[in-house]
């Protein structure tokens, strides 16, 4: 495949919630090439039905193929699952790019990774966040806060069914943020000038800080039905989330979140 006047962009993460949107985001600019990292066939059947889309197959735990992906890579949008290995992927990642000669590292990080002593999730962020700088290739690292999309991927289902949602927040006040914002400080940073915003990390936040109970009168309003947040327990969070099949390390990484929500 012959480059165009850009650069060739691979994502990792191409078929989740912010890596799918930067995707089409990029895709729709029409200046680079870009190659998308999935890591099953059905995966990459969702992606297929853009012609101008390069998908490659990766395995973390196969190195050859995290080479292959990285195979003539301009520039890196880093994006690893949620999980105690993190740190080891991307730190697999990152040493394919230097011997790719990759130019650029966009990594997805989280608004707290460099808190103290912050939360698990913040603190494997900040760990991969070092082996990227220790690497000496240029990066930006973005640290968006809770997204939005979150009302849909993890309480849409109470809220259809039951007309409410239930987190154990209490009344903290949190900067939600839309993935689609997300995504797109990442295409202008992976496609726009990048000279300025080379090694530094930037919070990504929503327009304001919402509660909860604000949110719903927010749905409320939007959908016009009565939507309620109940204020749960960390025990009855932890039961939800397990029964709906979430990790161990997950539902641990989430209530230490909460836990910071609610400190404000």
């Amino acid at each position: 495949m012959s480059k165009k006047d850009g650069s060739t962009i691979l994502v990792t993460g191409a078929t989740g919630t912010v890596g799918s949107e930067l995707v089409r985001q990029l895709v729709n600019s029409g200046q680079n090439i870009i190659k998308a990292a999935v890591h099953s066939k059905e995966k990459a059947d969702k992606l297929k039905h853009d012609k101008t889309l390069e998908i490659v197959n990766i395995d973390y735990d196969k190195p050859e193929t995290i080479a292959d992906a990285l195979n003539n890579v301009d520039k890196l949008f880093l994006l690893t699952p949620p999980s105690v290995e993190m740190v080891d992927i991307s730190s697999r990642l990152v040493e394919e790019a230097k011997n790719n000669s990759v130019k650029l590292i966009v990594k997805l990080s989280a608004m707290g990774a460099d808190l103290e002593p912050g939360f698990t999730g913040g603190r494997l962020h900040r760990q991969a966040e070092e082996i990227i700088e220790g690497s000496r290739i240029p990066y930006t690292f973005l640290r968006p806060n809770a997204f939005m999309q979150n009302f849909v991927n993890r309480s849409g289902q109470t809220i259809k069914n039951q007309n409410a949602f239930y987190l154990p927040s209490g009344d903290a006040k949190i900067s939600f943020v839309d993935i689609r914002d997300v995504a797109a400080v990442a295409a202008e940073v992976l496609t726009k000038n990048a000279n300025q915003h080379l090694n530094k990390a930037y919070n990504i936040t929503g327009p304001q800080a919402l509660s909860h109970s604000r949110v719903a009168e927010i749905l409320s309003e939007e959908t016009g039905r009565s939507i309620s947040y109940i204020d749960i327990s960390e025990e009855d969070a932890r039961a939800g989330m397990k029964k709906i099949g979430m990790g161990d390390w997950f539902i641990q990484n989430a209530l230490e979140l909460y836990n910071i929500y609610r400190a404000g």
